[in-house]
């Protein structure tokens, strides 16, 4: 597997809900072509073409957690 184009800490994630509702957030982001979201590290994988990293971002964040 190639390495992600985009790589969050994501806070506030508590749950497999959680994951859901960032992985949901994220694969509704132009671009986006594959999300994997690991609970117990707080992060995000996010691989695709022409990403901003600021959206990403904001998408988390309108999700109800916390990305950087």
């Amino acid at each position: 597997m190639s390495e992600p184009d985009a790589s969050l800490e994501i806070e506030g994630m508590s749950c497999g809900g959680c994951v859901m509702s960032v992985e949901k957030a994220l694969q509704s982001v132009d671009g986006v072509e594959k999300v994997e979201v690991r609970l117990a590290e707080k992060r995000a994988l996010v691989w695709g073409r022409g990403l901003s990293r600021d959206r990403l971002v904001r998408v988390v964040y309108d999700a109800g957690y916390d990305a950087r």
